[in-house]
């Protein structure tokens, strides 16, 4: 998959050492109810469509970017479904990054989906009972919690409310 230029750039000061990146990934639904998935080219696992943030883009247009840029289809943001960051990954070449995720339910606009660039070598929709062999765990999961979603947005780790609060740590001061 081709390295952003901004990325090129920020190794070239900071060689191998670990990079904090915003990634994208959607959900995108059609009229019938299936998903769609790409064949990734470098590991060959079914996924959902993700992608990285450029410098000061926006999530909800970047992802609509990476949609028609992966596959030729357009789609319209919905919901953010999720946010969670993913282990780190460490490439072949010894580049080590981190990515938060923030993923997106997406619908289906217009296009036909197809392999677009070279970051994959298939390009589908699915029905959910029809899901393909080989679709990757954290696809999965994004998945799996998009479809779940009920107006609520999934936060990775998020913390228990705690008990009492702010207001029962002692008797209201002076108005």
């Amino acid at each position: 998959m081709p390295i952003p230029a901004f990325v090129l750039s920020l190794r070239e000061h900071i060689g191998h050492e670990p990079l904090w990146m915003p990634g994208v990934s959607a959900v995108v639904r059609n009229d019938s109810g299936e998903v769609l998935l790409v064949r990734r080219a470098d590991n060959g696992s079914w996924g959902l469509v993700s992608g990285i943030l450029e410098p000061g883009e926006q999530p909800a247009p970047g992802l609509v970017r990476e949609i028609e840029e992966e596959t030729g289809v357009v789609a319209s943001i919905e919901h953010l479904t999720a946010v969670w960051t993913l282990p780190e990954i460490t490439y072949p070449n010894g580049d080590r990054a981190q990515f938060i995720d923030l993923c997106f339910t997406a619908q289906y606009v217009s296009g036909e989906a197809r392999v677009n660039d070279d970051e994959s070598t298939d390009v589908g929709w699915f029905a959910l009972d029809r899901l393909p062999d080989g679709l990757h765990d954290r696809a999965r999961i994004r998945l799996d919690r998009a479809l779940a979603y009920d107006g609520t947005t999934w936060f990775e780790g998020r913390p228990e409310p705690r008990q009492g609060g702010p207001a029962s740590a002692g008797p209201p001061g002076p108005r």
